[in-house]
């Protein structure tokens, strides 16, 4: 089998510990993985406290260079990259391939951005001072992300946090680790110093250890809700800041003045592209009684279109999903969804062979609005089903979850988007498109899909403080506080 290591202080090296790495497309080993222990978690984060003081003292413009020489490896790398990352956790690799290149450009953002992250002059109201403020560097940073588009959701954490002049221990998923453990040779080959971005991968021991070390200042997480509230309580031990991108159970729109053929391929873009295991999934189809069954003829009938195959074949439109657990869990939340009362418009059978597929599955929940595939998050190709009548009845259960990360509104009526876009509480709002990113959009959301944002700005200053510096200028000598004038 291919094997795999850490990439620690500028060193790659072997763990005493590893494990074995399932193609999700056969269901067999491939791959030998290094699994980071507390000691191997706490040396890299000794190497990035290291280097911090040197990579912070880095003028912005140097930091920058590297950032764009990373850009350009990543691009060239893409396609051994998207190939290793279809192979180890069965993403199409149509959509790797794609979403890789365009990962480069996010280097390329924050290359740029490295030297616009500015301090501030205060116009204070006292005319003996002057009082500025600096941004600095946050430190060390904890960056923790999960198998599904692990690159991309390193690169809105690596990016901002190395512009900023932080340096970075990156954890990948112990799920499908190959594309990041790779991507470490493009860090060393792009010549950052030993130390400023570190990556290993591991289970739970990994995790606490990452998260509670007491040289640790801002813990960047993408992931389950659960996994995080262990985070937030671990970051008391060193009162580190956290970054949180979470789940979602993404509410997708649809007015009965929409253009149903565009809506239909942005839904079926928005829960079956990779194979439905997208923390923006559109999830909750939300769809107007009156064009109830135009619009699921045309779900049904391009979802049973879809291609189903090997993720390595281009023709191939859903591949498996990632492990075995998590389509045993779909599908038992499935099959409580029917129990429930839900109708089954089309898929939900679990088939047989080889790996771990799941087809596209379209539950009618219109009779029960709470049934466990319209309130839990299900990561994976299933799209749950429910009616309204009015724009308020809409609004009312766009926003009846626990999540707030993304939704879609498909209306032709501009007023009505602008009702909708202020009456939704969630981090995106996509009119008439869906799942549209860019490195210049934050990207985030509030509830049980986290706080803080990536992309943009915001994110670079999120791996910043502010030291506010006060310069006396009058060559007076300070008065004795203690003499009475």
């Amino acid at each position: 089998m291919d094997r795999f290591q850490h990439y620690i202080d500028g060193r790659f090296e072997d763990a005493a510990q590893g494990f074995d790495s399932i193609d999700p497309a056969t269901g067999t080993p491939w791959a030998r993985m290094p699994a980071a222990s507390a000691e191997d978690v706490g040396r890299a984060v000794v190497a990035a406290d290291r280097a911090f003081g040197t990579w912070a003292a880095t003028t912005a413009t140097a930091r920058g260079k590297l950032l764009y020489r990373l850009a350009d490896l990543v691009q060239e790398a893409a396609p051994r990259l998207a190939a290793l990352e279809t192979r180890d956790t069965g993403k199409i690799i149509r959509e790797t391939s794609a979403q890789i290149a365009y990962v480069a450009e996010y280097y390329r953002y924050y290359a740029g951005l490295a030297d616009k992250i500015e301090g501030a002059h205060l116009p204070i109201d006292k005319p003996d001072m002057e009082v500025w403020l600096r941004r600095e560097p946050v430190g060390v940073v904890a960056a923790i992300v999960p198998w599904n588009s692990q690159l991309f959701l390193s690169a809105v954490k690596l990016g901002p946090a190395l512009a900023a002049g932080c340096t970075v221990v990156l954890k990948a998923s112990e799920d499908g680790p190959a594309p990041l453990l790779e991507f470490a040779r493009l860090v060393d080959q792009a010549g950052f110093p030993a130390g400023v971005v570190n990556i290993l991968t591991g289970g739970p021991e990994a995790g606490v250890a990452l998260t509670t070390h007491p040289k640790v200042a801002h813990i960047a997480f993408t992931g389950g809700p659960e996994t995080a509230r262990h985070i937030v309580r671990a970051s008391a031990e060193n009162l580190a800041k956290t970054s949180l991108e979470l789940g979602g159970k993404s509410p997708f729109i649809v007015f009965d003045d929409a253009d149903l053929d565009s809506a239909a391929n942005a839904q079926v873009a928005g829960i079956f592209a990779a194979t439905g295991q997208s923390c923006v999934a559109g999830s909750r189809l939300l769809v107007q009684r009156s064009v109830k069954d135009a619009f699921l003829a045309r779900l049904k009938a391009k979802a049973e279109a879809v291609a189903i195959g090997a993720p390595d074949a281009m023709e191939t439109e859903v591949g498996p999903l990632c492990t075995a657990r998590q389509r045993d869990r779909l599908h038992g939340l499935v099959t409580e969804t029917l129990a429930a009362g839900a109708k089954l418009v089309t898929g939900g059978q679990m088939p047989q062979g080889a790996g771990f597929y799941y087809p596209p599955t379209i539950l009618d929940c219109s009779d029960v609005p709470d049934a466990p595939s319209v309130r839990q998050e299900l990561f994976g190709p299933v799209l749950s089903v429910v009616t309204f009548d009015t724009e308020a009845e809409a609004l009312q259960l766009a926003n009846d979850t626990a999540y707030g990360l993304a939704s879609g509104v498909f209306t032709r009526s501009l007023t009505r988007a602008h009702r909708m876009i202020r009456g939704i509480r969630a981090g995106i709002v996509w009119v008439n498109t869906y799942r549209a990113v860019s490195p210049i959009a934050p990207f985030g959301g509030h509830g049980l899909s986290g706080h803080g944002r990536e992309g943009g700005l915001a994110a670079a200053l999120d791996y910043t403080t502010v030291k506010t510096v006060w310069l006396r200028t009058s060559d007076d000598p300070i008065p004795d506080p203690f003499v009475m004038r």
